[in-house]
């Protein structure tokens, strides 16, 4: 028996994992070790997605989060350390680009465990991100680098990591979108329990440091969405960070203006991108899932990494500067072209196929 040890602590890594563990787990002869840093720690963000995604309860739940980034990934990486320790994993599978992505790839990569990248090659090329520097760090100690489209093959290439490390699978969210998606229509009453009819609201979602951290930049956020609100109701299921920030500067009266509501489970979010009219985010996933819905797209953020969806048509980017802009966006249709660059929505199976060697499986090249 081989052990493939996966380390997962955000909510985008659980569904990612999901895809991937579905594909281990049909594999005779395979033990995969769940590890779940704690760094999404409520239910909402952590024990509903779980169940949700039909993912196993972790083996190891480190209850690690709601420090700084670097007490986050220092006290990740000595927990980590002791498991990886125990368990002498033959691999370790680590998705996107976390706190707990990082100390994972630095914890294994220390011990000469190898280390799979899902979600390689990924950059916006703005250091000031956390998750910029994880993702480089995380591609630079991996062997294996899971890309999901040919832009981020060519930013590994472009930066000097051997190509026999680099596969081209896909997006692992895809295959989730159409998993899940269908589930979503089966289960979820979310659209029901708000009123909502579909094409007839705007979602946003709005979570990252350099938009709540920054008073202005949040004003300008929620001013646009009130202001939208006049026109087309708006649903913001609120991030705790989001939240907090909001009644630390007084902005939290903005949010009794638009439809504020708490964090849902994965499947209510899939069946509110999917019946969206527009989706306002400054979320990495929620853009890509808004394209696989067809759904249009304001990222609120000077880049993005899923370049692909702003060449498409599909996303605009939308620095958060001025709250008119924003509203401008909103609030006038648009659709973008037609486009398949994540692949076939068999990701999941390409990976499991690549680890499968390894693991002493029959797996090879796809």
């Amino acid at each position: 028996m081989r052990t493939a040890l996966t380390i997962v602590g955000a909510r985008p890594q659980f569904i990612k994992a999901a895809v991937v563990s579905r594909a281990l787990r049909a594999q005779p002869g395979v033990r995969e070790v769940l590890v779940h840093t704690g760094q999404h720690y409520d239910d909402n963000m952590s024990r509903v997605f779980f169940e949700e995604l039909e993912i196993p309860e972790p083996d190891y739940h480190l209850g690690i989060g709601g420090g700084t980034h670097g007490q986050n990934t220092g006290r990740m990486l000595e927990a980590l350390e002791e498991v990886l320790l125990q368990e002498r994993p033959d691999w370790v599978l680590v998705y996107g680009d976390t706190d707990s992505t990082l100390a994972g790839a630095l914890a294994a990569a220390k011990l000469h465990i190898p280390v799979a990248h899902v979600e390689a090659g990924l950059r916006s090329f703005n250091r000031r991100m956390p998750e910029e520097i994880n993702r480089v760090l995380t591609d630079h100690v991996s062997d294996l680098l899971f890309a999901p489209t040919e832009v981020a093959v060519r930013n590994l290439l472009r930066e000097g990591i051997p190509s026999e490390k680099i596969h081209l699978v896909g997006d692992v969210m895809y295959d989730a979108a159409l998993y899940y998606g269908e589930k979503a229509e089966r289960e979820s009453q979310v659209l029901r329990r708000l009123g909502l009819v579909p094409k007839g609201y705007v979602l946003a979602t709005l979570h990252r440091a350099e938009n709540t951290d920054d008073p202005e930049r949040l004003r300008v956020v929620l001013q646009a969405l009130a202001q939208v609100n006049k026109e087309v109701p708006v649903v913001l299921p609120v991030h705790p960070r989001t939240r907090k920030r909001a009644e630390a500067f007084g902005l939290d009266h903005l949010l009794g203006e638009v439809l504020a509501i708490e964090p849902v489970g994965y499947l209510d979010m899939v069946m509110l991108e999917k019946n969206a009219r527009v989706i306002a985010t400054d979320s990495g996933g929620v853009q890509k899932e808004a394209f696989f819905h067809r759904v249009p797209c304001v990222t609120l953020r000077e880049e993005t990494e899923w370049v692909e969806l702003v060449e498409l048509g599909w996303n605009r980017l939308c620095p958060p500067r001025d709250p008119a802009s924003i509203v401008d966006y909103l609030l006038h249709d648009w659709t973008g072209g037609e486009a398949t660059p994540y692949g076939t929505g068999h990701a999941g199976s390409a990976i499991a196929a690549h680890l499968l060697p390894g693991l002493g499986g029959s797996g090879g090249e796809l």
